[in-house]
């Protein structure tokens, strides 16, 4: 079917764009599992996404789309390259989400790029840059009320998107701790692949904590 996909989520780990990598038995699954309940409930709350269905442990059905070449970033509280960008200290709760555009292009380290940059070069359009701005916060607000009443704090996280054969502009990628960060509400311990990222040891361990709260919810 050319319109359809088949996911797999694998057990590989990188950072770092992939300068530092790794593989952890059973991380694929639990990918897995997190991102299509993730986007079941999205789709739920009617936002459009690639997602058909989950096929098995490792394995998603997804609707073809062509990727736009834009990661949008949405900030709830300041960690990681922001704090190292700009000098701000980590864990400052934001007045409002903060978006920021990369382009897509692991051999140039996914530079962070302007508005002006994606439209003057032919990256995306102004409306489809409209819609992907709103979709995003849109995701944010639901996935922040998602998460609060399981003791997780939705700290950012990266989204992709994708139009599909007719232009309908979807979100694509997955919804993980590989590309969200996770913070324990009550001791801000770090549920995601910064765990991997800053040598924080017991990454499945995280990753099954995020899933055990997410499966009990259901």
């Amino acid at each position: 079917d050319p319109s359809a996909y088949l996911v797999e989520y694998k057990n590989s780990l990188t950072a770092f764009n992939a300068a530092k990598k790794d593989t952890i038995e059973g991380k694929g699954r639990l990918n897995n599992l997190i991102s299509s309940a993730l986007f079941e409930f999205l789709g739920g709350k009617g936002i459009p996404t690639h997602f058909i269905r989950r096929i098995d442990d490792t394995h998603q059905l997804v609707r073809s789309v062509k990727i736009v070449p834009i990661e949008v970033v949405v900030r709830n509280i300041t960690t990681g390259t922001l704090c190292r960008r700009l000098g701000v200290k980590e864990g400052i709760r934001l007045p409002r989400p903060l978006i920021e555009l990369c382009l897509k292009d692991d051999a140039l380290g996914d530079p962070l790029i302007t508005e002006d940059h994606a439209l003057l070069f032919g990256w995306t359009t102004t409306e489809q840059l409209q819609k992907i701005k709103e979709i995003a916060l849109k995701v944010n607000s639901l996935l922040s009320e998602y998460f609060l009443p399981l003791g997780i704090v939705l700290v950012d996280f990266k989204l992709e998107f994708g139009t599909d054969g007719e232009g309908n502009l979807l979100l694509a990628d997955e919804i993980s701790p590989d590309t969200c960060r996770f913070w324990d509400r009550d001791t801000n311990d770090r549920l995601d692949k910064d765990r991997f990222r800053k040598d924080l040891g017991n990454v499945l361990g995280a990753y099954e904590e995020i899933w055990r709260r997410i499966s009990g919810k259901r």
